[in-house]
């Protein structure tokens, strides 16, 4: 997998996916677990829809690390 998430966009989704966890589990809404997608694509520095669309966040010195 070639790394497409970086810089802010990553910070972003690791924040908004922490967010919507934190209020699933306060809520007690299972809806929370949606949080995980915007998480693990924040950490992973991979997002598929990005693939798709042709969009690349990253610093072109970063893309193809991991």
């Amino acid at each position: 997998m070639k790394s497409n998430v970086g810089g802010i966009d990553k910070i972003l989704r690791v924040v908004v996916g922490l967010a919507i966890i934190g209020w699933g589990v306060v809520t007690h809404n299972w809806w929370g677990a949606v949080g995980i997608v915007p998480l693990l694509t924040g950490v992973m520095n991979f997002c598929p829809a990005y693939s798709l669309l042709g969009v690349n966040t990253c610093k072109k010195s970063t893309q193809g690390q991991q």
